[in-house]
């Protein structure tokens, strides 16, 4: 007989969720995935042992259960020290000890992900010991079933994870995450937050950027946030003395990158405040750099009082003195995933004190985007699937182009002017830099020798409520050119992006339109060098969208010195589609190049309008042999080159390539058409592709178009680009096709 050890005591709202665990594991028509949307400090751990052990002692002791954790911040290794000493009765191991003795039946086996997921692990390579798979399948003939929790899921839900999944075809797949999305095809249920706060388990609320106010002035990011940590640090330590309670909180500091001159600069303003590695105060865990770590740190009377981390460290990590979180942040869009809050809400006693300041949690940030979390394809509402080629499909091949890397473009002379002549037109400036700059101001243009940004700002009970929060103060920071010019060069990097040069080069052309010094001929402002920072900070979008405008401009796409590299395609011998789980009265579509194609992988979830009438139009026709729909991006799909306004390069998808019964082939591309004389296309270099395109067929033995939808009905152009879908160059499909 089995010693169960120690009853588990439980809250109210943990043996419900233990119950509810039980009924979906044993109801004969439940699904075979259960999802339990968890927050952080819930006790998921505890519930799971809970379940594990109710079901083998009351259910089925012929069932072994893999426990699946995430690999970083030795989560299994955690949750199987805490199952031992919750459930000392009850069979333990790890993988390694599975791959010696095997999956015995009432036995729970804990393992980290990247054991078994990254490429080259000895568990899934064949050696002198029984590999993984040999084991789960020695444990299937002896009648032994599968149970698998997925603990943290959202973490790794790739095509190997899958497989290993897969191989232990599990009676029941327990999915837990913080994160969860409620999905039809899962069972869901989930755990209240507020059960959990009332418990007092987790803080009452949490605050961010308490302290900050409207138009506050700001000296530097990390000197205001840290300050601002520092001084309510301080608050909680004093008010846990008062209690006579030994719990030192812990502020952690956030990266998001771990940028080392960051990170240097963090340490330094910890250091002039009396913080060191040195005087035991100062710790930091990065995945590469581990620095004076004490066996205590998590313990209520750690020593430490700042842990410096990255996002590495959000899932998994159980340290309930951790109070305060400061997110720093290292590039202008940046988003706080709120997950990371989970690690400040735990009660280092899981108990309330009935005192405001120690019973909340605090996060100080100057993000401005907030989302819930990595969310995998398994919250969502498609999933994705792996299809194989059809064997006639197999023999097709077509050339296709990939870039001339000899080939450079217009040099930054040649750009200046075109961006300086945009300009000019655009907002009709002149030589007078003052009325330029009151033409650009009333454009919508910022001006001024301070960085305009958002704070955040509120008391938040639920967590999820700093997603929909819409409540914001702005910041001012006065620029200073020492401390802001990782600012200006983030933002000069985001408008790089748009016409293929380098920053050093976009940071030049920007210098010599806009600030003071310049005494070229093209000098559109005269703004002094706090100014420019900040003119370049503050209106990063603005000027990113008007340089994509200036690509979009028409560009000659035969050129002399451009020679396009030429390659064979192939269609690949399998791929991956995203799939909706949710389509109703699914047929599968015969036409396509792939095995079990069906109408799930052409819904609105996955695809576009005219991507979904296209496939539709073409399933419905008999002298269509079969249909391809093209990659996005990458070297193993269909590419053609196109040029910008700027002669640089780029490489276009075109969408399918359809052969029919005759041997003619078509390569398509589709666009957003029209809805209510309205333009639905979004693509700024619709007519550099579409003239590319049609440089591409002339001399191939294929035809071509582009194909846009109005009023559900589809149209084609392979002639000359006009925007406007009532011209007569746009046909009717059917009388091309």
């Amino acid at each position: 007989m089995v010693n169960p050890g120690p009853t588990i005591n439980l809250f109210e709202f943990q043996e419900k969720a233990v119950t509810n665990l039980i009924n979906l594991t044993t109801k004969t028509d439940a699904k075979e995935t259960i999802v339990m949307k968890a927050p952080t400090g819930s006790g998921k751990t505890i519930i799971l042992i809970d379940y594990i052990d109710t079901y083998l002692s009351n259910v089925d002791k012929k069932t072994a259960f893999i426990w699946l954790c995430p690999g970083k911040g030795n989560l299994e290794e955690q949750s199987r020290e805490k199952m031992i000493k919750l459930s000392p009765g009850r069979s333990t191991q790890n993988l390694f000890d599975a791959l010696l003795g095997g999956f015995a039946e009432e036995s729970t086996t804990f393992i980290n992900w990247e054991l078994v997921t990254k490429s080259g692990n000895i568990a899934i390579r064949d050696s002198e010991r029984k590999n993984l798979f040999d084991r789960i399948a020695e444990a299937h003939r002896k009648g032994t079933e599968f149970i698998v929790i997925i603990d943290e899921e959202h973490s790794n839900n790739t095509v190997k994870a899958k497989s290993i999944i897969d191989a232990f075809a599990a009676k029941h797949i327990i999915r837990v995450s913080a994160t969860a999305i409620e999905n039809k095809r899962f069972e869901f249920f989930e755990i209240d937050e507020l059960d959990v706060i009332n418990a007092g388990l987790i803080t009452k609320a949490l605050y961010v950027n308490e302290g900050i106010t409207e138009n506050v002035n700001i000296d530097d990011d990390f000197n205001t946030l840290l300050d601002l940590a520092d001084s309510k640090r301080k608050e909680i330590a004093d008010n846990y003395k008062k209690l006579n309670k030994n719990i030192r909180p812990l502020v952690l500091i956030q990266f998001p990158n771990g940028q080392p001159e960051t990170i240097e600069a963090v340490e330094a303003k910890l250091e002039s405040m009396g913080y060191t590695y040195d005087n035991g105060m100062v710790s930091k865990w990065m995945s590469e750099d581990k620095k004076d770590l004490p066996d205590n740190l998590t313990d209520n009377d750690g020593v430490p009082i700042f842990l410096l981390m990255k996002q590495a460290i959000s899932t998994g990590w159980d340290c309930p003195r951790a109070t305060i979180l400061v997110k720093l942040r290292e590039g202008m869009s940046e988003s706080f995933e709120i997950q990371t809050i989970g690690r400040i809400r735990r009660m280092p006693e899981a108990k309330h004190y009935e005192d405001d300041l120690l019973d909340f949690c605090y996060v100080y940030t100057f993000d401005e985007k907030y989302k819930a979390g990595l969310l995998a394809n398994v919250d969502k509402a498609y999933e994705t699937r792996r299809l194989f080629l059809k064997d006639k499909c197999k023999t097709f091949t077509l050339e296709k182009e990939i870039r001339d890397l000899d080939f450079n473009g217009l040099g930054e002379r040649e750009v200046l002017h075109k961006i300086y002549d945009f300009f000019v037109k655009k907002y009709a400036l002149t030589n007078d830099k003052e009325l330029n700059q009151t033409k650009l101001e009333a454009d919508g243009y910022i001006f001024g020798d301070e960085i305009i940004g958002r704070a955040l700002h509120g008391k938040f009970i639920r967590t999820n409520m700093v997603i929909e929060s819409d409540s914001f103060y702005t910041t001012r920071k006065r620029v200073n050119t020492h401390t802001h010019g990782i600012e200006l060069l983030h933002s000069v990097d985001a408008i790089k992006s748009t016409i293929g040069m380098t920053t050093a080069k976009v940071k030049v052309i920007l210098e010599r339109l806009f600030r003071q010094g310049n005494r070229g001929k093209m000098n559109l402002l005269k703004l002094p060098t706090a100014e420019f920072y900040a003119f370049v900070v503050n209106n990063e979008h603005k000027l990113k969208e008007e340089f994509k405008e200036v690509t979009s401009d028409m560009a000659v796409q035969m050129s002399l010195n451009l020679m396009p590299k030429k390659s064979t395609f192939r269609i690949p011998e399998q791929d991956f589609y995203k799939y909706d789980v949710g389509v109703k009265n699914e047929i599968e579509y015969l036409s396509n190049a792939y095995e079990g194609y069906t109408s799930g992988y052409v819904t609105s979830l996955v695809r576009s309008t005219s991507e979904m009438l296209f496939e539709k139009y073409c399933e419905s026709r008999d002298d269509i042999e079969w249909v391809y729909k093209n990659g996005d991006t990458g070297q193993q799909y269909f590419s053609i080159v196109y040029i910008d306004a700027l002669q640089h390069q780029w490489l276009f998808y075109a969408d399918y390539i359809v052969k029919k019964k005759d041997g003619t082939v078509w390569v398509i591309e589709t666009k957003g058409g029209e809805v209510k004389g309205q333009d639905k296309n979004i693509d700024r270099q619709i007519e550099n592709k579409f003239n590319a395109f049609k440089n591409y067929a002339e001399g191939k033995d294929i035809h071509w178009g582009f194909v846009r939808d109005k009023d559900g009905e589809l149209y084609i152009n392979n002639t000359e680009f006009v925007s406007d879908m009532a011209d007569d160059k746009w046909v009717h499909l059917s009388l091309v096709i």
